[in-house]
């Protein structure tokens, strides 16, 4: 009996130093080092960027955060998650976009179990810390929509585990780091309106990048040699590009939507772009090509929905085989040197599609030199039911009455006949 009452107060002894030790943690759930990294951003912002009912406003500090988040004293910004150590870690910081401003280099960034920093559309300024290699489990950086600059940071390459990175929208320069195709683990990449510059760097290596926009910077040299085989967007809009399309692009079997627009691209458009198992949105306007390839499917199996090709110098008559294509719906050709009469087939496309066809929903030739009467199947067209426009051409009639001649003038008699008197006998100089 004796044995059973020791045995039953060396039970209830244990049970009290365990309750003694559960009370101990809840004291501190949140592990030291990561409560100095929360303290260090927020006491490393300008006070006045931190707006009432802002996240960083509920951070008090005065209490434990991890056990008193999402309360009245932390009520948004962060995440914990409860590890091996016996501590609560900070996993995910997601500030609010209210306009924080201050130095993200206000703190060391010694957050070993964080997955997601995002602090996008703020005022941060001043160049990216070298110290979040330290983020060795980090998936996901968006520095998007901020103040900073300084050149990209060599030392992001140690972030092994990195799915997503958001650098957009700052004021950063210099040359991409080549170094980034050790990132094999990334498959998102938005590094566009910055003052990048320099050659695009081999990227290969990256088999799982899937997006892509460098769009809005200084970058030079041709269109990359080697780019991922898994992209499925790719986006250098608006950079100093030069030389001829690379063959190769269509071996990015995955690809859906290529923009290289506003570059000073030339030569011609190749016709694997058409002939491309899955490529739906190509846009080349205002560079310096001069024809189109005639793909070898004459158009029949493109998966292309819209094509841009508008402010180029592409010449001769409209190639048919552009209606040929059953999906394609959105066609802007404006502003080349085509000359020749409007085929009939592009007016049918637009106002009598095919049973198995899309129908041309924006039809843009103007600013060309085309000639002859406009195509029947385009005069009984009412406004709304396509954007078609023919303006600024060498037609022989445009009058104001159809909207798809309203919004310019057709070009004088002088202007048409000098270009192209050989192939428009009919046309006289006014006396």
């Amino acid at each position: 009996m004796s044995i059973s009452i020791c045995n039953l107060n060396l039970s209830l002894q244990y049970l009290l130093l365990m309750i003694t030790l559960l009370l101990l943690k809840v004291d501190s759930r949140t592990h030291p080092g990561d409560i100095r990294v929360l303290k260090d951003l927020k006491h490393g912002l300008h006070p006045e960027s931190i707006a009432p009912g802002s996240c960083l406003s509920s951070w008090d500090f005065s209490v434990d955060p991890c056990d008193h988040i999402f309360s009245d004293r932390f009520t948004c910004g962060f995440r914990c998650d409860w590890v091996a150590s016996g501590f609560f870690r900070v996993t995910e910081i997601t500030l609010d976009s209210v306009g924080y401003s201050g130095s993200l280099s206000s703190t060391t960034w010694n957050l070993p179990y964080l997955q997601t920093l995002d602090v996008a559309d703020n005022s941060f300024y001043g160049s990216i810390p070298d110290s979040l290699s330290n983020l060795t489990r980090l998936r996901r950086l968006s520095l998007s929509m901020n103040l900073l600059s300084g050149e990209m940071p060599v030392s992001l390459v140690s972030l092994a585990h990195l799915e997503e990175l958001y650098l957009d929208s700052n004021s950063l320069h210099g040359p991409i780091p080549s170094s980034f195709n050790s990132l094999v683990s990334l498959k998102r990449l938005e590094i566009q309106e910055n003052n990048l510059s320099g050659e695009f760097p081999d990227l290969g290596a990256l088999k799982d990048l899937n997006y892509l926009d460098a769009s809005d910077n200084q970058i030079s040299g041709e269109v990359p040699s080697t780019l991922p085989v898994s992209l499925v967007e790719l986006s250098m809009r608006n950079n100093k590009l030069r030389g001829k399309l690379p063959v190769y692009v269509g071996d990015l079997e995955f690809l859906q939507v290529l923009d290289l627009s506003h570059n000073n691209l030339s030569g011609p458009i190749l016709s694997v772009l058409f002939d491309h198992p899955s490529l739906q949105q190509l846009t080349l306007s205002h560079n310096n090509f001069t024809f189109l390839q005639v793909p070898g499917s004459v158009g029949l199996t493109s998966k292309l929905i819209a094509f841009d090709s508008s402010y180029n110098d592409l010449r001769g008559i409209l190639p048919g085989f552009l209606c040929s294509m059953p999906k394609l719906s959105a066609l802007s050709l404006e502003n080349n040197k085509f000359t020749g009469m409007i085929p009939t087939r592009y007016a049918l496309k637009v106002a009598v599609p095919g049973s198995k066809s899309s129908s041309l929903e924006r039809l843009l030739l103007g600013g060309n030199y085309l000639f002859g009467p406009i195509p029947a199947a385009l005069v009984g067209l009412k406004p709304g039911s396509a954007n078609v426009s023919l303006v600024d051409n060498c037609l022989y009639r445009c009058p104001d009455t159809f909207f798809f001649c309203q919004g310019g003038d057709q070009k004088s008699l002088v202007d048409c006949k000098k270009r192209f008197q050989p192939v428009m006998p009919w046309i006289r100089t006014p006396n």
